[in-house]
């Protein structure tokens, strides 16, 4: 903008100087013309003058004519200290102020004399070859006075070299001025240059700011001109842009945090192959970060090559695709991906929107739901099988053997027993799972708790000679529902007590720990057994539906397979955990925590 505002004022001061400069020669010239032509009409009138005091002579010879008017012209010269020179018609000087007449040239060819014999005066301004100046020559024809006719020429010449003078110092003076006004126009027209030229650099400051995104910058709006409705045009421009700038960033905020938040990985696949977005979900499922990603090809994903395999596919041939594909990397996954083809950008080639959801979950509760129906179609089968299979034996006939009959009939109810028993547990656990059961908490005393629990199953662990030893702290107390408590615990202890060999031992501790949070305090109850075992492979599935370790067993001991299913969901009801620890041949401990008070 300096050079704007230099370039301006120069083309102010040229304007000013031209102007001025044109209107100074013009002055000049005009005052040169009319000091000239003044300085003519005066001489005129002084050649009449003379003419009236000296008239040229009618009579005498030619020598005396000549000596009259040279004794005139020196007469006169003295008074007006103007040269005068007598011509005749022919154009021989008669008499001069200045020279001799007989050393004078012809002076018929004169300018100012053929002017004056033309129209009866004349003038010219030439140099003087004896004077080396300029001179003004004024000629006028005399008449006789008796007949009129013209008898000759007076001249007057006068040296111009005042007049020059006068217009030398003239022309000083105008330099001089213009040098003076040269200046003053520079300052004038810098400070209006820098008037017009600071508001467009305060405006062409806030467009550079503007460009780099920065539009809450403002410039002053000054005064009703077409500066200042530039200046409110930006203003208004700028404000413009801030608002859609903060609606584009407010929109991409919330899209930013709608991707962020989805349960679903989002990739995006320029139709050149790179990576353009990647969100949260999508770094969870496949393992990388959006720094390793984004702005790089699809190809370097080299974990999973069947993924990339499949990319590449749908590039070439851009159509939808739905597939589910098990991942590896970060961990084994089941994802179910969806490829749609997009064009990006209005470009013509198609990029590709890639939506991953991790199914794994789904896909094991749609297994566990199928192996539920199985497992319960297999269970309810085999009582039902029982029951009809005795019910025929003994319609066939054998109800005519007493003891055959009775033996029948005592494992018809058995299997009716285990079949009560079974539909009970599918219907609880039902119940559990959808929330349908209305959990009351109250404190409840550990102590005597766990002692009549161990009085309810005494009883059952006499017949195979197991000692039940239950542990816990005087004045222990938790807050639980007491019914799904014991439901919880019974579960335990039975299992205990059905897979420990007879003579074994199950133990019940209770005691106080430190949550995890290092605040909280939680109850921690051990139900732990010198029975048979779990196996390794089995310890991950122990909470599951119908899940057996040992199936025969389980069987003869009217297990349903859901106790431990039960146990699972009535501890999470009580925001609680429980985990299983065991060695094959040495027994297992079910390690229950439950927090002291409720949340």
């Amino acid at each position: 903008m300096t050079k704007f505002r230099l370039k301006l004022t120069a083309l102010f001061v040229i304007m000013i100087g031209f102007s001025v400069l044109a209107a100074g020669l013009l002055m000049g010239n005009s005052y040169q013309k009319n000091h000239q032509a003044a300085l003519r009409e005066h001489m005129i009138r002084e050649l009449h003058v003379l003419n009236a005091a000296a008239p040229w002579p009618d009579k005498g010879s030619e020598a005396d004519q000549s000596t009259y008017l040279q004794q005139q012209a020196q007469r006169f010269k003295e008074i007006a200290g103007m040269r005068v020179t007598y011509i005749r018609l022919d154009g021989k000087v008669m008499g001069d102020s200045d020279h001799d007449p007989i050393t004078m040239d012809n002076h018929l060819k004169r300018e100012e004399v053929q002017q004056a014999l033309a129209s009866g005066t004349g003038s010219s301004i030439r140099q003087s070859s004896t004077l080396q100046q300029n001179m003004l020559y004024v000629a006028i024809t005399v008449k006789s006075d008796t007949n009129s006719a013209e008898k000759g020429i007076i001249r007057l010449a006068m040296s111009l070299g005042d007049v020059e003078g006068s217009l030398n110092k003239m022309w000083m003076a105008l330099i001089f001025g213009l040098f003076l006004l040269f200046a003053v126009a520079g300052v004038v027209s810098y400070r209006v240059a820098l008037s017009v030229t600071r508001p467009l650099e305060r405006m062409t400051s806030a467009a550079k700011r503007m460009a780099n995104m920065d539009y809450a910058i403002r410039v002053p709006e000054g005064g009703r001109d077409e500066v200042g409705e530039l200046a409110r045009a930006l203003n208004a421009m700028s404000g413009s842009l801030q608002e859609q700038l903060d609606e584009i960033r407010q929109n991409g905020t919330r899209l930013q945090s709608v991707l962020d938040n989805m349960t679903s990985g989002v990739v995006m696949i320029a139709p050149d192959g790179r990576i353009t977005l990647y969100n949260r979900e999508a770094e969870t499922l496949l393992g990388s970060t959006v720094r390793e990603r984004v702005g790089r090809s699809y190809a370097e994903i080299r974990q999973h090559f069947e993924l990339v395999g499949l990319i590449r596919d749908v590039l070439e041939n851009p159509v939808p695709v739905h597939e589910e594909l098990t991942v590896y990397y970060p961990e084994e996954r089941l994802l179910e991906i969806h490829i749609v083809p997009m064009t990006m950008n209005g470009d013509d080639k198609q990029g590709l929107l890639l939506v991953l959801q991790d199914v794994s979950a789904i896909r094991r509760l749609e297994r566990m739901r199928s192996e539920f129906v199985a497992n319960v179609s297999h269970e309810l089968k085999t009582p039902v099988a029982a029951v009809k299979g005795f019910a025929e034996t003994l319609l066939s006939g054998a109800m005519n053997d007493p003891e055959t009959a009775r033996s029948f009939l005592t494992i018809i109810q058995d299997e009716s027993d285990r079949l009560n028993r079974l539909i009970g547990d599918i219907l609880e656990l039902s119940k559990i799972e959808s929330r349908r059961s209305t959990l009351q908490f109250s404190p409840i005393d550990l102590p005597v708790f766990l002692g009549r629990m161990s009085e309810l199953l005494a009883a059952e662990a006499a017949k195979k000679d197991i000692v039940l030893d239950v542990q816990t702290e005087e004045g222990l107390f938790l807050e639980a529902d007491e019914d799904r408590l014991g439901q919880i615990i019974m579960n335990l202890m039975q299992n205990g007590i059905n897979y420990t060999p007879e003579g074994g031992r199950v133990k019940v501790r209770a005691e106080i720990v430190v949550a995890d949070d290092g605040e909280d305090e939680n109850v921690r109850i051990t139900v732990s057994d010198t029975g048979i075992g779990i196996p390794k492979k089995d310890m991950p599935r122990i909470f599951e539906r119908f899940y057996r370790v040992d199936k025969a067993r389980s069987r003869s001991s009217g297990g349903t397979g859901l106790g431990l299913s039960i146990v699972k969901h009535l501890t999470e009801l009580h925001h609680g955990t429980i985990r299983v620890e065991s060695t094959v041949g040495v027994g297992s401990q079910f390690i229950l925590e439950l927090p002291l008070i409720q949340p």
